[in-house]
């Protein structure tokens, strides 16, 4: 009878074991959810819409942020909405934020309020990773203003988590030489709002809305992509910051198309993405 007792014992374990790693206690994958305007703060323009993939997992899903361009005065998140399913084909892997911020106005919505809305965000993807069960790794991706925002955000924060890495579509890096030195001189004026002032009577402001000044060696992975005949944008931008990344030794990769201006289709924006994928691939893991 005695001996008895430990075989019986053994058996329970056992058996309790089995019914611990049964398939009907092995949690199912989380289901794909979208979520439209989710508020990241008290004003009406602080939202974005919320892409969660099939299958996400706290230790394997990163996140990419979409910031929409405009000038910083005009443009929505549905800009960037039609490539929202080419995103999800080629970055299966990546929950998508797609958002809004405050758009500026004469004495509304001056810079950085851009910046800070950006930021905002970001800090609430963050926030929120646990409960949509994904990494705090984080990808930016903006075109034009949402390029020069994605930019200042990866380059100049690093709390409460560095982004993994940057895609720059024609986005302006240095706002001292795109006031002085303008692809389109019309520009100016709304420039001097935005930033309350000229480089010379407001210098602090062009220096700290300048992402060039943030790089550093330990800057994250950028892809910068730029038209060779855009009428916004001069080249000089990004040629300016690849130089830049080249020095300071951050992995980086500059394509040039001599003949877009701002903003492509077709064949040019298939190699872009293309390139974006492949870029991602090698430096976010």
């Amino acid at each position: 009878m005695r001996r008895s007792f430990p075989l019986l014992f053994l058996l329970l374990i056992i058996t309790a074991c089995q019914k611990n790693t049964s398939p009907g206690n092995i949690a199912a994958p989380e289901p794909e959810q979208t979520y439209f305007d989710k508020a990241y703060g008290t004003d009406i323009n602080q939202k974005m819409d919320i892409y969660l993939p099939a299958g996400r997992t706290a230790t394997t899903t990163k996140a990419i942020i979409l910031i929409h361009g405009g000038a910083w005065a005009t443009g929505d998140k549905t800009d960037f909405a039609p490539f929202v399913d080419t995103l999800k084909k080629r970055l299966p892997d990546y929950a998508i934020f797609n958002i809004n911020y405050r758009l500026a106005a004469v004495g509304v919505n001056l810079f950085p309020t851009q910046e800070n809305d950006v930021k905002a965000a970001f800090d609430f993807i963050v926030s929120k990773s646990g409960e949509y069960k994904i990494t705090q790794k984080i990808v930016l991706l903006g075109a034009s203003a949402g390029g020069h925002l994605a930019l200042l955000q990866g380059y100049k924060y690093t709390s409460p988590v560095e982004a993994k890495a940057i895609v720059d579509f024609f986005g302006p890096t240095n706002m001292t030489a795109l006031h002085d030195q303008p692809a389109d001189p019309t520009l100016v004026p709304v420039l001097e709002i935005l930033m309350s002032g000229t480089p010379s009577s407001n210098p602090s402001m062009y220096q700290q809305s300048s992402p060039i000044n943030f790089v550093n060696a330990q800057s994250p992975p950028t892809i910068v992509l730029q038209g060779g005949a855009d009428p916004l944008v001069p080249v000089a931008q990004s040629t300016s910051l690849d130089s830049k990344l080249q020095a300071m030794g951050v992995a980086h990769q500059y394509v040039f198309y001599p003949t877009q201006g701002h903003g492509w289709f077709g064949d040019t924006l298939t190699h872009s993405f293309n390139a974006i994928q492949a870029f991602l691939t090698a430096h976010v893991n």
